[in-house]
């Protein structure tokens, strides 16, 4: 396989997966917030703070009053903004075009109608009434791309690159939106006498990550900050949470590298680091330096996919 089409394959599957966490943090960031206990977190300007902090663009300047319908469209459908969801489908068909003859003809024509329902979508509607039908829209179709995926392809190495850049994706939104809403978890002080540990947020966090009922079903109690974290952070059997990513990232790093013994420098070695330094982690650990560690993850894993793509994709 070129090294090229490898790469293109990748950041297909990365631009999926993408896709999906921000549509989700969208739609569960915007409409959670009418049931808030605090008004605070009902406040349609932290909202909207909080879905431009998530998606990389924060605003600094608390006096600004930032416009709904502006920040819907620059999230959702600005094909000038890099972090926009359109772009991230724009940007995954023109993958999947490039690697045409190694995709299969269902998962390419899911990718074409999903590139099309995005780019055809009315602008005004979906900024004035329609941003949970869009949402919701997204987050289906992106669950059908990974049926496709799974489903319609051989699992060799084209399907080892598609799935290492899921889940590294994966691995990367989920700690942005762990930040995200520990940042608002801080700002909002808590709503029952606890400043942070039992805030509403850590609610919304794990419905952003589609854990919410796996998490109640686990430690059957209401989330607090040191469950929420631990879950969605070093529990190898949430196939959300962080410590699973690795795994995954892990085990399909051994189909295409698959050497006895690995040098330091290699991205087997980084990742299989990582994945043995939290696996043995406990949340005592996490929680003395929440902030320090959520940015710790984050380096950790774009300098694995930097070293991916030099290691194995260098065209």
């Amino acid at each position: 396989m070129l090294a090229r089409v490898a790469n293109n394959l990748f950041w297909m599957g990365r631009y999926i997966e993408r896709a999906e966490h921000v549509a989700r943090f969208m739609n569960v960031n915007y409409f959670s917030s009418l049931d808030a206990p605090n008004q605070l977190s009902q406040s349609r300007q932290f909202v909207l703070r909080s879905m431009l902090f998530m998606v990389g663009d924060p605003v600094h300047d608390d006096s600004l009053k930032l416009k709904e319908e502006e920040v819907l469209y620059d999230i959702g459908l600005n094909p000038e903004k890099n972090y926009s969801i359109i772009c991230s489908i724009k940007f995954a068909r023109e993958n999947a075009n490039s690697s045409r003859d190694l995709i299969s003809t269902e998962l390419y024509e899911s990718l074409n109608k999903f590139y099309h329902f995005v780019m055809n979508y009315p602008t005004d509607t979906f900024v004035k009434t329609n941003l949970y039908d869009f949402t919701v829209n997204i987050t289906e179709m992106t669950a059908v791309l990974r049926g496709k995926i799974r489903g319609t392809l051989l699992h060799d190495e084209v399907y080892a690159i598609i799935m290492m850049g899921v889940n590294i994706e994966r691995a990367i939104q989920i700690t942005r939106i762990i930040n995200t809403k520990f940042n608002d978890a801080l700002m909002a002080k808590g709503s029952y006498g606890d400043p942070i540990g039992n805030s509403f947020e850590w609610t919304t966090l794990l419905k952003c990550a589609e854990s919410y009922d796996m998490m109640r079903r686990l430690y059957k109690k209401s989330p607090n900050s040191t469950s929420t974290l631990e879950f969605l952070i070093l529990n190898g059997r949430c196939p959300r949470s962080f410590m699973n990513c690795i795994n995954q990232v892990y085990k399909h790093i051994l189909e295409i590298d698959k050497k006895v013994e690995y040098a330091k420098s290699s991205t087997a070695f980084m990742v299989g680091k990582i994945r043995a330094e939290y696996e043995f982690k406990q949340i005592e650990e996490v929680q003395d330096d929440i902030q320090g560690n959520l940015d710790l993850i984050l380096n950790k894993m774009f300098k694995i996919s930097e070293n991916m793509e030099k290691e194995f994709f260098n065209y």
